[in-house]
C-alpha cells in the first residue's frame, strides 16, 4: 500500500516522465517479492514502464527498513528521484517532499491523557472520536466495516491454493463448514472466529480486497471478532462502527507512540496490535468501561511481546494466517480477563506500548520482516509439508 501511494504521487508529480525506476532496499528488497511489492508497482506506474531493483544489501543510513528510492526518465535522462519510507498501514514518509500524512486531530497523545478526558467529560471512547474527527466519520467507518464483512463472505466461499509457491491450501470455509454433532459452544466459538480470521487473511495473501487493521497481514483479526459477536449478540451496524471506533483510537496510540510495522517492531507490532485493537472493540460494543477496555488492550499486547515476524518466503501466509486466527481467539479471552482482574492490574496500556517499541527495536533484523531468520529459515517445503 506504501509503495503503491508513493508511486501515484511520483507518477503525478512528474507528468512528463515517459519511464520510471524503482529501487528497493533492506526489508523491502527482502520480501517484496513474497509481498508482490513489485507487482503493484508496475501497476501503479502503467502502461509506462517501471523497471524494479531489489538491493536488499543497503542498510546503511536508512530511517526504516522499508525504504525504496524512485526515478522518473525522460528520453532516457532522469529528471527526478525520491527517497521513500514505507511506515506501516499503508502510511509513508517521502524525505525533502511536501507530501503530508493527514493532521493529527487528536490532541491526546497517549491512552492515560485520552482516558482522563473522557473520564472529565464523560464521554465514551467512540464520543471521543466523533468529537475530534467529526460526524463524517461514521460513513468511513461504515465502508470499513463493509469490506470487513465481504472479505469474511468472500474468504469463506473461496477455495483453492494461495499464490507463491507454498501450495498453502485454504482453509477458511474447511473451518466453518467443519461441524460435528455434539459440538460444545466453546469450541464452536473457536472454530467459527478462527474461520473468519483464516477468511480475511487469506483474501488478503491471494491479493483481495480488505481492510488493514492496522496493517495487511494482521487484517483478520477486527474483524474476525466483531462479526463474530455482531451475530451473537445481534448487534446493529451502528454499534459495531462504535467499535471500530475504540479500535482505532488504540491502534493511533500504538501508531503515534511506537509503530504497527512488522519492518520495525516485528510482529507484535502488527498482530499484537491488531489483537489490542480487537479487545478493545469488543470491549466497546459490550459496554464496559474506559478502565476495562484500557486492562483489555494491555494484557492482549502483553502476551505478544517479542513475537518475531519470519514469513516463510516473504509470503504471508505462514505463519500469518493462522496467527491472525490465534490473536483473534486472544484478543476475546483479553477482554474476558479483563472483566474481572482490571481493579488489581499493574500495568498500564502505555506502559506495555512503550514496552513494545523497545523490545521490537532489541530485536535482530532476521526477525523483522526479511525472511532470513526462525521459521523462514529453517522451514523446508519438502521436510516440512504434511
Amino acid at each position: 500500500m506504501g509503495p503503491a501511494r508513493a508511486a501515484a504521487f511520483f507518477r503525478e508529480s512528474n507528468p512528463e516522465a515517459d519511464s520510471f525506476r524503482a529501487v528497493l532496499y533492506s526489508s523491502l528488497a527482502k520480501t517484496g517479492k513474497g509481498h508482490m511489492t513489485d507487482a503493484v508497482i508496475r501497476d501503479s506506474f502503467a502502461p509506462l514502464p517501471c523497471d524494479i531493483v531489489f538491493d536488499a544489501e543497503l542498510n546503511e543510513g536508512l530511517e526504516h527498513p522499508c525504504a525504496l528510492d524512485y526515478f522518473a526518465y525522460s528520453g532516457g535522462r532522469e529528471i527526478n528521484s525520491i527517497r521513500v519510507y514505507s511506515i506501516g498501514g499503508g502510511a509513508i514518509r517521502i524525505v525533502g517532499k511536501t507530501y503530508e500524512e493527514p493532521d493529527e486531530l487528536y490532541p491526546h497523545n497517549s491512552f492515560s491523557e485520552l482516558a482522563a478526558y473522557c473520564r472529565e467529560k464523560n464521554i465514551r471512547l467512540w464520543q471521543y472520536v466523533e468529537e475530534m474527527e467529526g460526524p463524517d466519520i461514521w460513513g468511513y467507518l461504515s465502508e470499513v466495516w463493509q469490506v470487513m464483512k465481504q472479505s469474511i463472505t468472500d474468504g469463506l466461499a473461496a477455495e483453492g491454493i494461495l499464490p507463491g509457491g507454498l501450495d498453502v491450501h485454504r482453509k477458511a470455509g474447511l473451518l466453518f463448514n467443519q461441524y460435528k454433532s455434539g459440538e460444545e459452544p466453546e469450541t464452536k466459538e473457536n472454530r467459527t472466529v478462527c474461520s473468519y480470521a483464516f477468511a480475511v487473511a487469506e483474501q488478503n495473501a491471494g491479493a483481495g480486497i480488505i481492510a488493514t487493521a492496522p496493517t495487511c497481514g494482521s487484517c483478520g483479526v477486527v474483524p474476525a471478532v466483531l462479526y463474530y459477536f455482531q451475530q451473537k449478540l445481534a448487534l446493529p451496524d451502528r454499534i459495531i462502527l462504535q467499535g471500530l471506533a475504540a479500535a482505532g483510537i488504540i491502534g493511533n496510540v500504538i501508531k503515534s507512540n511506537a509503530s504497527i510495522s512488522g519492518a520495525e517492531c516485528a510482529c507484535q507490532a502488527e498482530i499484537g496490535s491488531a489483537c489490542c485493537m480487537a479487545a478493545a472493540a469488543l470491549g466497546e460494543i459490550k459496554d464496559k468501561s474506559i478502565a476495562q477496555i484500557e486492562c483489555a488492550a494491555e494484557i492482549a499486547m502483553e502476551h505478544m511481546l517479542g513475537l518475531t515476524c519470519d514469513p516463510i518466503d516473504g509470503l504471508v501466509q505462514i505463519p500469518c494466517i493462522e496467527r491472525n486466527a490465534v490473536a483473534a481467539m486472544r484478543a476475546i479471552n483479553a477482554m474476558s480477563l479483563a472483566e474481572f482482574l482490571t481493579e488489581t492490574s499493574k500495568l498500564s496500556f502505555d506502559t506495555v506500548v512503550k514496552t513494545m517499541y523497545e523490545t521490537g527495536r532489541d530485536l535482530g533484523c532476521g526477525y523483522r520482516v526479511t525472511a532470513e531468520a526462525g521459521l523462514a529459515k529453517y522451514y523446508s517445503k519438502h521436510k516440512d509439508s504434511r
